[in-house]
């Protein structure tokens, strides 16, 4: 079937030339933006603790030399205020967390420590420059009170949190309200971004679905799941990114806009089974260990996103189904396994998306 709203696409022109800075520029989601924000041409500035490890997709994609005045922590006023002073950004895109569940429960106060205070500290040095036309702020579906009864959350559900990550990341949303009205006197745009469960090539964080997955089974073990009955919205990386993209030129051009937005699937969550189910079909051998009871701390069973703002405020929805989805996530680590270059499985993915929305991509920057 056709579709009936033409979706919308980040703007090369305006991203050439355009000083950025990205938060968090050394995780999964920020090395993918980075990637892409170069290819446009943009001039990032980067602030990140370092890679945990050599293998994170940062080190695959960029030369480390880059790093040169990037690395800084963002629980540090100090030398945080410093690196937003050098890079005097108009877009500001802050992805820099502590976003993980289960190290939500182990490290309780490093975690609200940089979600919360990191935020702030943030937002406060950027008050301080006074540069920037646009900020986002990524948080997470997490946000929300969920009940457990599977309902998709709405932009206006209540926040909050039953764990030490969901309720940081909920406090981070009340941290951004606080600082909204000081950033619409300044003439710049704010908004946060609350995006479901991100899947792609390049993510070997620990604790998470795929990077366990693609670690044991290229190792030849077998994965242990602790909850496979769980349901997430998931998406791959490029999906939530295109939104931050397009919802940052608005916010920089005035446009009113809303002060929150999910970036989700179009189609219903699916469980950690069904996911599983077609990553194992896709790489082969993939053995597979279930559990009959939870495991470790507590999790939400149930979560699933409601991404009808973004389709009628921002002309977003998502372009790969789950089907697409997890394939061309399962294909980027049987390639990266067989030796090909992150770059260039990046690029595959990135164009095929691009062309998916009838726009050519560029090669990025080494």
């Amino acid at each position: 079937m056709e579709k009936l709203v033409t979706e919308a696409t980040p703007d090369p022109e305006f991203w050439r030339g355009r000083k950025v800075l990205l938060t968090g520029h050394t995780g999964f989601k920020g090395a993918w933006l980075l990637f892409w924000l170069e290819s446009m041409g943009a001039d990032v500035s980067g602030c990140s603790l370092p890679p945990e490890t050599p293998t994170w997709l940062f080190n695959h994609l960029f030369k480390t030399g880059r790093l040169a005045g990037e690395i800084a922590d963002i629980r540090d006023p100090e030398q945080l205020g410093r690196l937003v002073g050098r890079a005097k950004p108009q877009i500001v895109f802050h992805l820099a967390a502590q976003s993980l569940v289960r190290r939500g429960y182990a490290d309780p106060h490093g975690t609200f420590a940089t979600n919360v205070g990191g935020t702030n500290n943030l937002l406060q040095a950027l008050a301080e420059i006074g540069t920037a036309d646009a900020v986002i702020v990524a948080t997470t579906d997490k946000v929300y009170r969920n009940a457990g009864d599977g309902r998709a959350f709405v932009e206006t559900d209540p926040l909050g949190g039953e764990d030490p990550y969901s309720a940081s990341k909920a406090a981070c949303e009340l941290v951004v309200d606080g600082w909204r009205t000081r950033f619409k006197a300044m003439g710049c745009g704010l908004a946060t971004t609350r995006a479901g469960n991100v899947i792609g090539g390049g993510d070997w964080a620990e604790d998470r679905l795929f990077p366990d997955a693609m670690r044991a089974w290229s190792a030849g073990s077998t994965l242990k799941v602790r909850q496979p009955w769980a349901t997430r919205p998931w998406q791959h990386v490029l999906e939530p990114l295109r939104g931050y993209l397009v919802l940052a030129e608005k916010l920089a051009s005035g446009t009113v806009v809303a002060p929150a937005y999910n970036f989700g699937p179009a189609t219903a969550s699916a469980t950690v089974g069904a996911v599983l189910g077609l990553a194992g079909s896709e790489y082969g051998e993939a053995s597979t260990e279930y559990a009959t009871a939870p495991d470790g701390p507590p999790e939400a069973q149930t979560l699933a996103l409601d991404p009808a703002r973004a389709r009628t405020d921002l002309s977003i929805s998502a372009q790969w189904g789950l089907e697409e989805t997890v394939a061309r996530t399962a294909r980027w680590y049987r390639g990266f396994d067989a030796g090909r270059p992150a770059r260039e499985l990046c690029q595959v993915d990135c164009s095929a998306y691009l062309e998916a929305l009838g726009q050519a991509v560029l090669e990025p920057v080494s």
